[in-house]
């Protein structure tokens, strides 16, 4: 794929990177039938190829949008579209790039930031999770429609491992 990079994204060496990235596209297709996002909403600016136009515009100068970015953040990242490419895409180096660029040209909107950085700093927490959760519980019948949807109306512990049955060992 042809891009015309902007001065701007000239001195970038990610960007760079990225031309070089959608050099490679040939434009197939092949990777939206394997895309969940796309499958799910049908819409071409939500599936790889879609996607990978979006961060080309970028790259080559045009408005940046909120709408840009949540296409982008609608990509699960599963890979699903590089296993079917015949053109080697590396897209989630491409998606990487786009997003981090991105977000270097769009503010988020403060609850969004906010709802992020507490994911951010919650979810990789165990303990922390889990405490919240149970607070989440307490509150539940409290809380609007919305968030009480997203909370289970009561936890079920994990089963415990089973026992090993035999030595484990690797083979190589």
């Amino acid at each position: 794929m042809q891009t015309q990079l902007t001065e701007e994204m000239r001195q970038n060496a990610r960007a760079l990177e990225a031309d070089s990235i959608l050099r490679a596209c040939v434009h197939c297709g092949f990777c939206t039938a394997t895309c969940p996002t796309y499958q799910l909403l049908g819409d071409e600016l939500d599936g790889p190829r879609g996607r990978i136009y979006l961060i080309k515009q970028v790259l080559e100068g045009n408005e940046v949008t909120l709408k840009t970015q949540e296409h982008l953040d609608r990509c699960l990242t599963c890979r699903n579209c590089e296993t079917t490419c015949p053109s080697g895409v590396r897209y989630h180096n491409l998606l990487d790039i786009g997003r981090d660029i991105v977000e270097q040209k769009v503010k988020r909107p403060l609850p969004e930031r906010i709802l992020r950085e507490g994911l951010r700093q919650v979810v990789p927490r165990p303990a922390v999770f889990r405490a919240l959760t149970q607070v989440g519980l307490v509150l539940r019948p409290f809380l609007p429609e919305q968030v009480r949807a997203k909370l289970p109306a009561e936890t079920v512990k994990a089963k415990p491992r089973p026992p090993l049955r035999h030595k484990r060992r690797v083979l190589m």
